[in-house]
């Protein structure tokens, strides 16, 4: 996994992009993987990093990604326990 990226969590709920307490940098990723529809909750200081790392790892299977509605300062956000 790239430095530049850190992967909140992996393979999670869609409806937890809504989730105000999360980072403002933090982005919703919608990709294919094994033949369905993958979400995962990424941290990343631009937008390019989380292209390049899902480019990379999925090309034609990366569906999209979008800015989730989280307003925490990314310097002082911790994730809960037991997510990645």
């Amino acid at each position: 996994m790239s430095n530049k990226i850190r992967i909140l969590h992996e393979d999670c709920d869609p409806e937890s992009v809504d989730d105000k307490s999360l980072p403002c940098t933090a982005y919703f990723v919608t990709y294919v993987k094994s033949g369905r529809k993958c979400y995962d909750l990424v941290m990343a200081g631009k937008k390019v990093d989380i292209f390049d790392h899902y480019w990379d790892m999925y090309r034609h299977d990366l569906i999209e990604f979008k800015q989730s509605s989280g307003t925490a300062n990314p310097k002082l956000y911790n994730p809960p326990k037991g997510k990645k």
